[in-house]
């Protein structure tokens, strides 16, 4: 339950503290007194994106925390999540949280009879340029964390819920809530295969453009990979022969260099001696004078090591001269060869790694266009095989919502009759249409609000009241687990729905459009359901509020240079003065005075 609500500078409300009671806490005030205010600050705490303009002006910050104790049991499932440090703070003694060990009176309050009870805060500031920050139990959190937790803690039903009743994606969601939790994982399952079935038909769509294509496309790439082919070239080819094609172009200079220059260094013994000759005779002058000058000596060896040298240059430049032929036609192939593989580098990127990068790319294509038909077939299979995923999927989908269908109709009949719409006949319309993520079904809530009325649908038929009574009745199912029990065979108040059962429900102004005896109805309701758990009811008529066990009333103040909103907790005595003004009488007025007391009294 939510034990206490703070405020601090948000909109008219400078600072505000609500000790809430278990059973039925209502709040009252006048139309513009701040009402809406407390609902925004519980949204704030479910992770709401705050309103522009939220803080109070003159203030730094908007302030929202909320109280709440709970079952250790619930604490411990909601600690299985990215929050579980903070949340094991609860646990221990502290100024924002603590462990209070008491039964008896305490638990039976709370709904956790017989254990002991676990306080949680949770907190959320919104700065002036709209940045907020959450807490828990005084640590900072995510505000996906905040949202996750507060959502299994309070239960909130706005003012204009009742307007989502008229949106038939909104129908569906209420009747699939009423099918069970098996309900969300067969949807999981209809969105998957839908999704499949769409990626398959789209890649059939590929192959059968690709497919228009594939002649034309096939012919141009057979007809260049058979060019590249037919080349072959290698990486670093092109580079090698430009260096061979300049020596064969040079071929007969350096032919006649290496001969004239063997002739120099050997010469001939009837004309010039040549180099190696010359330097033959000067070493056997040095050596005949070997012993005699050790420096001279020393210069004959080098004299002969050259002349040994310069014979041997001599005949390696022979040989090079001689071996130095072309073979007739060599450098026309050589030159043909390099055209070729010019044009194919001038095609296809400029050069031979871009041609041979290519190669691999076309070939690939080539096999790919070559498995059009092979993969087309593939594909079909693949998505009649997901075809028929989905339609088992919607199947079963329509099989429950079939099933729930007049279980839904049951449970409204009876929840519209306590309601004071005893002649009211509620009726889910279910029709067949194209598959979606959701499935193959729309659905259609008709109501016939009299006896002898057609059901139509609530967009055509409900007036404001009506709507009104059909969202707290519908409310009333969801919370109360009615549809989940009736799917598992179990009885309410087990498994997932116990834990729903702990939190606080909100009602904001469900009553609208309403009055009279149709109003006590409506209060009566919203008090057998707070004999279970807390509700929190905003209210504008005094046959809800009088039925309350705690009483909260909003005032403005516009005396002051600002105006500001306070609210406070009223005594029997101060009940007795607001049942009076929401009836729109005087203070001093007996009759209202006597009609309020009446109310209270009836209660």
């Amino acid at each position: 339950m939510l034990a206490e609500l703070r405020v601090e500078s948000l909109l008219l409300i400078e600072r505000a503290e609500l000790r809430l009671s278990a059973g039925l806490n209502v709040l009252t005030g006048e139309t513009g007194a701040g009402k809406t205010v407390l609902a925004h600050a519980l949204d704030l705490l479910l992770g709401a994106r705050p309103r522009q303009g939220i803080v109070r002006p003159g203030a730094s910050e908007a302030y929202v925390e909320g109280c709440f104790l709970i079952s250790e049991a619930l604490a411990n499932r909601l600690s299985e999540g990215s929050a579980a440090e903070a949340l094991a703070e609860a646990g221990e003694d502290g100024e924002e949280g603590q462990v209070r060990r008491e039964a008896g009176e305490d638990g039976r309050e709370s709904g956790a009879t017989g254990e002991g009870l676990v306080e949680l805060v949770l907190g959320r500031r919104v700065l002036c340029d709209g940045r907020t920050r959450a807490y828990l139990n005084g640590r900072s959190v995510s505000v996906g964390d905040l949202r996750k937790i507060a959502s299994q803690l309070i239960a909130f039903h706005g003012q204009h819920e009742h307007r989502r009743l008229l949106d038939q994606g909104e129908q569906l969601e209420i009747l699939d809530g009423f099918c069970g939790p098996e309900q969300r994982l067969r949807r999981q399952g209809c969105a998957a295969a839908l999704a499949e079935l769409r990626r398959e038909r789209a890649e059939l769509q590929r192959l059968a453009e690709l497919q228009a294509m594939r002649e034309r496309e096939l012919d141009l790439l057979q007809h260049e990979l058979a060019e590249i082919e037919a080349l072959d070239p290698q990486l670093g080819e092109h580079e090698r022969l430009l260096g061979e094609r300049e020596r064969l172009r040079q071929i007969d200079a350096l032919r006649s260099a290496a001969l004239l220059s063997a002739a120099d260094l050997g010469g001939d013994e009837q004309e010039m001696p040549g180099a190696a000759r010359l330097l033959a005779a000067a070493s056997a002058r040095i050596e005949a004078l070997r012993g005699v000058d050790p420096s001279l000596d020393a210069l004959g060896g080098r004299c002969e090591a050259l002349a040994l040298e310069a014979d041997d240059l001599a005949a390696e430049l022979r040989r090079c001269g001689e071996g130095l032929e072309a073979q007739e036609g060599e450098l026309q192939r050589l030159e043909e060869r390099l055209a070729g593989l010019e044009r194919l580098m001038r095609q296809h990127g400029g050069d031979l790694d871009a041609v041979l990068a290519y190669a691999r790319q076309a070939g690939a294509r080539r096999d790919e266009l070559l498995g059009a038909e092979l993969a087309a077939g593939e594909a079909q299979q693949r998505a009649s095989a997901a075809q028929q995923r989905l339609d088992e999927h919607v199947r079963a989908l329509r099989q429950a919502r079939r099933k729930a269908a007049p279980k839904l109709e049951s449970a409204m009949r009876k929840q519209l009759a306590a309601l004071a719409m005893a002649g009211a006949r509620f009726e889910v319309r279910l029709t067949e249409r194209e598959p979606a993520a959701t499935g193959g079904d729309e659905v259609e809530l008709m109501l016939a609000p009299n006896k002898g009325v057609a059901a139509a649908p609530l967009r055509e038929i409900a007036s404001g009241g009506e709507l009104s009574r059909t969202m707290l009745a519908l409310s009333a199912i969801r919370e109360d687990g009615e549809g989940e029990a009736a799917e598992r065979g179990e009885p309410k108040g087990r498994g997932e729905s116990a834990s729903r059962r702990e939190a606080t429900l909100v009602f904001d102004e469900v009553d609208s459009g309403i009055g009279g005896h149709t109003a006590r109805a409506v209060g009566e309701r919203l008090r057998d359901l707070a004999s279970a758990r807390q509700v929190l009811c905003i209210t504008h008529l005094p046959q809800i509020a009088s039925l309350a066990q705690t009483h909260f009333s909003i005032a403005k103040d516009s005396q002051g240079k600002s105006t500001s909103a306070t609210v406070i907790r009223l005594d029997e005595r101060e009940v007795v003065g607001e049942l009076v003004r929401m009836l729109g009488a005087d203070e001093d007025d007996a009759a209202a005075t006597r009609h309020a007391e009446e109310l209270l009294s009836a209660a």
